[in-house]
């Protein structure tokens, strides 16, 4: 399936920020927006800053346009004021993005859990994420590191517990 781009990412001037407090509010939600989405349909988790500005979402070359190193570094900042974006060095060259939050996640890991009959069923998080029975599901596929936290939301919650075995990590789902 083909990504399909918003209006505005063909539209020249969404690639300057806009000097204009309330344009530039909603631009910023737009590219906060398109920026997620887009991760979403890649499944991308991590993303390098200086590799962004080639990445087709912030480099449109049907209409010559690309968003600049400092544009893109406010759009990072406020992706990661929403929590939806955390970087991984000081340096904020590269960051997670989590197009959808870890209580997100283990919200829908939980669904599936009840919907299947499987609470107090005990999981490796290999067959959790990768598993035959989670084929077709959103989190099939879940990085490990986003798996482990959306877990640990459930944990708090008191809906699961992670667990060490012989062979790795594992989870209990109440």
């Amino acid at each position: 399936m083909s990504f399909e781009w918003p209006w505005q990412y063909n539209f020249p001037p969404f690639f300057t920020l806009q000097p204009n407090v309330d344009t530039r509010q909603k631009q910023l939600a737009a590219w906060c927006s398109l920026a997620l989405t887009y991760c979403r349909h890649q499944k991308l988790y991590t993303l390098d800053v200086m590799e962004a500005q080639e990445s087709p979402v912030f480099n449109n070359r049907k209409i010559k346009r690309k968003l600049s190193m400092e544009a893109i570094q406010v759009v990072f900042e406020e992706l990661r004021k929403k929590g939806n974006l955390e970087w991984l060095d000081k340096n904020k060259s590269r960051c997670l993005v989590m197009w959808r939050r870890p209580e997100e996640w283990g919200k829908l890991m939980y669904q599936w859990v009840s919907k299947n009959g499987m609470n107090n069923t005990v999981f490796t998080l290999y067959e959790l994420s990768n598993g035959d029975d989670t084929e077709g599901e959103e989190f099939h596929g879940l990085e490990e590191w986003m798996l482990l936290r959306s877990l640990q939301t459930l944990q708090t919650e008191g809906k699961a517990e992670l667990i060490s075995m012989d062979d790795g990590k594992g989870v209990k789902f109440f």
